[in-house]
């Protein structure tokens, strides 16, 4: 029989990355907050890539940013290496990507989870769910503990009936050893959720003293580093190469002849594992033309041996596996200290949540993380700041906060999982995104943070600090708009990088739509009168080079609005619509969408479908304002 231990506004179960951002955003929103976790030594942990960022990932933590979250802050504090990716190419696809000291990223988000006046940490085992009248009310943990709460998080990560596969082993287990948790699967089960079995897995680590670093390639830093928070003026970290190298045809003969030992192919693993990050074994069956396979040496952190072998994710056998090392040029002598091994676990089918992120069957209770079916620390923590600001407003009697497609990377992800699902574990990329132009790393703030502030998660002091930077940066706009330049005043500087020289008057703004031309060239013949900093000075330049297309997708975003405007009241009985389709009526019972946009994207509803429903939606709208 269990005993009450307390009573919260919000409790949020798992300190991930998922559990880390909802936590404290509940917190900052003003609500009494429990973070209820296994080990409270695993927060913030990183099992696998010892990594934050990267394509349409680094997207996501510039908008946990920008909304008041913590990750960008917390690695900027504790990177060892930062890199900006794809430079050579368009803005929409820049990507930051930064290293982590994985020992400090934990201690530093603990330690601010900790100073989090309104957040109370404890260590337990949450096994069962308190529901009265269909509502979630709490949680019960195995020690009897009951918490009880006006909302529940549940941010479980990869350890519901977590089990670990390496070769012909199996046993029970979360991620790196830990513990998992059996009960709280079977308990959501009991409860009506459908639930489905995902796989993931993570590459050995070696000793940094066994590698022979002159037969790898170096990958530095950036030499002036660029940082993911907007508060985030500088940095004093020391920063540590990676280093290059590749699978030989030794590697490739070594997984051939123990394929009938990968659980992949010998029918021992069950779930589903990540289509863009396949397991080294998969990658030699898949690209069997391929002749050899990129691996990064990444260090773990300042005070540690431990490197990490990104690319070289495994669940073969242990023996098989340091054999495979060995025959990696730079690895011939390593040390492996940590075997790869893949990982099983539960997952809730994304399509049973309301795009809020809370569950359609359980009112009160919020999921948030891979216990959704996404894989990545940082589409973690996307959903966790969602669902943590919308634990905080159901308590607060207050509307549900959604991110449309056109206002970030978040929203298509928290889209595409409750509206599509997910067979495989779901990975963002860029590519996912129709208005990615508009979805910049640069301009996140300008997406998200006034509705951070509205939220009640960016200070005044910072909201002011961003309206002067969007004020500036308009003005520079304007200024190089109006400022009319004769030939004489601008030919020697075009024609010194091979520009056009202009025959006749012309405007700055126009000699700067030219792709050859940078903002900093003009800037220093034709200085504003207002010194503008660097993120000022891309910002100005990206938005008169990109007008065109920036222009171009808000006409779409408009036209997207209009149908994301149009709801659908949840009263709605697809059975009684004359006309729908057989499988639009299915599909549209399951997933209940709350608008015609998201209707219009469920796979199997056609534009005839939708017609049908706009139709019948006008019909029943006007028979309801009658009072019919």
């Amino acid at each position: 029989m269990g005993y009450v231990a307390g009573s919260y506004d919000v409790i949020v179960v798992g300190a991930g990355h998922a559990g880390c951002e909802a936590a404290l955003a509940a917190a900052r929103m003003g609500c009494s907050t429990l973070m209820v976790t296994i080990n409270l030594d695993m927060v913030a942990f990183m099992p696998c890539n010892p990594s934050i960022g990267g394509p349409a990932k680094g997207h996501v933590v510039r908008e946990i940013d920008a909304l008041g979250g913590e990750m960008g802050r917390n690695i900027d504090k504790t990177f060892i290496q930062m890199r900006m990716l794809n430079t050579g190419k368009g803005p929409a696809v820049h990507a930051l990507r930064a290293q982590a000291d994985k020992f400090s990223y934990q201690h530093e988000m603990k330690e601010t989870l900790e100073r989090e006046p309104n957040l109370t940490l404890r260590q337990g085992m949450v096994e069962e769910l308190l529901v009265e009248d269909g509502v979630c009310v709490g949680v019960e943990t195995k020690t009897g503990a009951q918490y009880r709460a006006k909302a529940v998080v549940l941010t479980t990560g990869t350890y519901l009936r977590g089990k670990i596969i390496m070769g012909e082993l199996m046993y029970e287990s979360g991620p790196n050893n830990q513990q998992p948790s059996l009960r709280l699967s079977h308990h959501l089960k009991e409860l009506g959720f459908d639930l489905v079995r995902f796989k993931t897995g993570t590459p050995p680590r070696v000793h940094g003293d066994s590698i022979d670093f002159s037969q790898t390639e170096i990958q530095p830093g950036d030499e002036k580093p660029k940082f993911f928070s907007y508060e985030t003026k500088g940095s004093e970290n020391e920063q540590l190469p990676c280093w290059l190298t590749y699978t030989s045809a030794e590697t490739h003969d070594i997984i051939n002849a123990n394929l009938h030992r990968a659980p992949m192919f010998s029918g021992v693993i069950e779930g589903t594992g990540p289509r863009y990050c396949p397991s080294i074994e998969d990658k030699i069956v898949r690209f069997a033309d391929k002749e050899k396979h990129q691996i990064f040496l990444e260090p773990e952190g300042l005070n540690t041996k431990e490197y990490y072998v990104q690319g070289f994710s495994t669940s073969m056998p242990e023996e098989v596996q340091l054999k495979m090392l060995r025959s990696v040029p730079g690895l011939q002598n390593a040390e492996m200290m940590r075997n790869g091994y893949a990982i099983e676990y539960d997952a809730v089918v994304p399509t049973q949540l309301w795009p809020s992120l809370e569950t359609k069957r359980l009112p009160g209770l919020f999921t948030a993380g891979q216990i959704n079916g996404t894989s990545g620390y940082e589409e973690a923590a996307g959903q966790g700041i969602m669902a943590g600001i919308n634990a905080a407003r159901k308590v607060q009697g207050k509307e549900a906060v959604i991110l449309d497609r056109s206002q970030g990377y978040i929203g298509v992800l928290i889209d595409d999982l409750v509206t599509k699902g997910t067979n495989e574990p779901y990975r963002l990329l860029t590519s996912r995104a129709e208005y990615r132009l508009l979805l910049r790393h640069d301009n996140a703030d300008l997406r998200l943070t006034p509705l951070g502030h509205e939220i009640g998660l960016i200070t005044d002091e910072r909201y002011h600090a961003f309206l002067d930077k969007k004020e500036k940066v308009e003005r520079e706009i304007q200024r190089l708009q109006v400022t009319k330049i004769k030939p004489s005043e601008i030919n020697d500087l075009l024609e010194a990088i091979g520009s056009a020289p202009i025959q006749d008057g012309s405007n700055l703004l126009t000699i700067l739509r030219r792709p050859e031309v940078a903002y900093d060239l003009i800037g220093e013949r034709f200085p504003s009168e207002t010194p503008l900093d660097e993120e000022m000075r891309e910002q100005v330049e990206i938005q008169i080079k990109y007008a065109g297309y920036i222009e171009k997708q808000l006409i779409h975003v408009e036209k997207l609005q209009k149908m994301e405007k149009k709801r659908i009241p949840e009263s709605i009985v697809y059975e009684d619509i004359q006309g729908l389709a057989m499988e639009a009526r299915q599909k549209l019972t399951k997933i209940r969408p709350i608008s015609i946009g998201q209707a219009s994207r469920i796979s199997g509803v056609t534009p005839a479908d939708i017609s049908i429903l706009l139709v019948y939606l006008e019909h029943y709208n006007r028979v309801t304002a009658a009072g019919g």
